[in-house]
């Protein structure tokens, strides 16, 4: 398995934010809960404690509708 570190790390944590809220915000049968549980989980597992995990959550935010909050 590939490990991430500084910057590569950084986007995949971010990746992962703007998934799980991508996923989030579809409708319907295209909504893929089991992906995004999964990719929730492993954001947890990979952000080191819960400021870092909000930071990402609030990024993801920013970029899929541009608002901070």
């Amino acid at each position: 398995m590939a490990e991430f570190t500084g910057r590569e790390l950084h986007l995949v944590k971010k990746s992962l934010a703007i998934a799980v809220l991508a996923i989030e915000r579809q409708p319907g049968p295209f909504q893929s809960s089991s992906d995004q549980a999964d990719m929730k989980a492993l954001l947890d597992t990979l952000s080191e404690n819960d400021a870092e995990l909000a930071h990402y959550a609030r990024s993801a935010r920013i970029a899929v509708t541009g608002e901070p909050d």
